[in-house]
């Protein structure tokens, strides 16, 4: 059974765990290494008749290794290139390529650093499409309901007035905002090519032509200098993946809120149920999302914490590096999914917004009226805190509010139609800096 195949569909990841899989890291591998043979044939250093045998034995080899045989082989060299390569070589040498032509220059970090590139590559195109069609379906949600009212709720309690658009333009931002730095880290993601030290020598002069060569066969951005020990691209990886996932984090939180009983202002288009409780309509795909992303600031940590390579060759710190950012691509991606799902088919209680804006009979606008109150008293804020704390509060009929304002405005005072601020003007302008015209 592959890993992951009991709990990646429930945490969005069904997609991305074959992309992560122990397989899909053997196929990186193997791609990178034929990768290199083609990159060395180009500069010249390579017969590219040997470069070919390798192209064409890899794939058979990739995709034939067993996953538990290549682990078990890897333990006494520290990590599975070293008897990956062994395997390569072997099933080359049967077209008559060398041994040494496979894996020339190389050392088993490039190989490995290089194959983690890859799949963050092709995990992150996921990550990034979900958290746009996230972002796509929050923007819908803000145009849809730009001018609908609801309380804004700060340290739990009912605030002020907003508009439901504006929560949802906010939510679009942050998904949008996130999408655009995974995007950018993975475009600027450098191809890792320093041979046994960091120095190419093995393949001087023309180190550097064959590790801009294996940019170009990999899709990866060209290095400056190679990055054995210098871990910033993976770090900057880590971040934006863990800045995505806070920002999923943060609306399933919203949406786990906002659809409980008590509030109900919305429901998931295909909510869960309990095993015991016939009546319940969980959120369960912005459960979900929210457990996915409660694990990835910890994953962010240990990729953090683990930059402290020493000299050109890290003992043990890079070797932390690989399932950390593997399982970060895998519940970051997760996170971006149920929510992605959750946001799709979320339903909007207008009604239920309304009711919940009475159950203050007014309150809430406490803030209007003290403004307007206080063009008549220096008193403004001390009467309106006493009528709002009062056994009966009300505004509209404490006396000493309506020595100064009429009830019947400060009932309109007490409108919250008629006190959102810019909330309509925010979300016009996420949506315009986005190209919707809704």
């Amino acid at each position: 059974m592959p890993r992951g195949a009991l709990f990646d569909p429930l945490f969005g990841a069904a997609e991305l765990g074959p992309a992560l899989s122990d397989r899909a890291w053997i196929i990186a591998l193997v791609e990178v290494e034929c990768a290199l043979a083609r990159a060395q044939a180009a500069v010249g250093v390579l017969d590219p008749a040997h470069a070919d045998a390798i192209g064409i034995a890899g794939p058979h080899l990739a995709r034939s290794l067993d996953p538990v045989q290549l682990g078990a082989a890897a333990v006494s060299g520290g990590n599975p290139v070293i008897p990956l390569v062994t395997k390569l070589r072997a099933v080359c040498a049967d077209a008559g390529v060398p041994a040494a032509a496979v894996h020339k220059g190389a050392t088993s970090q490039d190989i490995l650093d290089n194959a983690l590139l890859l799949l963050a590559q092709r995990a992150g195109a996921l990550i990034i499409t979900d958290l746009r069609t996230a972002a796509d379906a929050a923007a819908r949600l803000a145009a849809d309901h730009r001018g609908t009212p609801m309380a804004a709720r700060t340290l739990g309690q009912q605030a002020l007035p907003t508009t439901f658009g504006a929560l949802a333009a906010g939510w679009c931002a942050a998904l949008d905002r996130a999408a655009g730095a995974l995007t950018a880290v993975l475009a600027d993601l450098p191809v890792q090519f320093g041979g046994a030290a960091g120095t190419l020598a093995a393949l001087y002069p023309h180190g550097t032509a064959v590790a801009d060569a294996l940019a170009a066969e990999l899709g990866l951005a060209p290095q400056r200098v190679p990055w054995h020990t210098d871990r910033t691209p993976i770090a900057e990886l880590a971040t934006a993946l863990g800045v995505g996932a806070g920002a999923v984090g943060k609306i399933a939180t919203d949406i786990v809120a906002l659809a409980a009983t008590e509030i109900g202002e919305v429901a998931e288009a295909s909510p869960g149920g309990s095993s015991a409780m016939p009546h319940k309509r969980n959120p369960i795909a912005a459960i979900t999302a929210r457990a996915a992303a409660r694990r990835v600031p910890g994953l962010v940590a240990d990729a953090l914490g683990a930059m402290d390579h020493e000299l050109q060759r890290a003992a043990g710190a890079w070797h932390a590096e690989w399932e950390t950012v593997t399982d970060l691509l895998r519940l970051a991606g997760g996170a971006a999914h149920r929510l992605a799902q959750s946001l799709s088919g979320l339903q909007v209680h207008p009604a239920a917004m309304a009711r919940n804006l009475g159950i203050t009979q007014g309150l809430l606008l406490a803030e209007r009226v003290t403004a307007a109150l206080a063009e008549h008293t220096d008193r403004a804020r001390e009467i309106v805190t006493a009528a709002a704390t009062g056994e009966h509060p009300a505004l509209d009929t404490d006396p000493a509010v309506t020595e100064y304002l009429a009830p019947d405005r400060v009932r309109e005072l007490l409108d919250p139609a008629g006190y959102l601020g810019h909330a309509q003007d925010f979300v016009t302008r996420v949506l315009d800096a986005r190209g919707d015209r809704a």
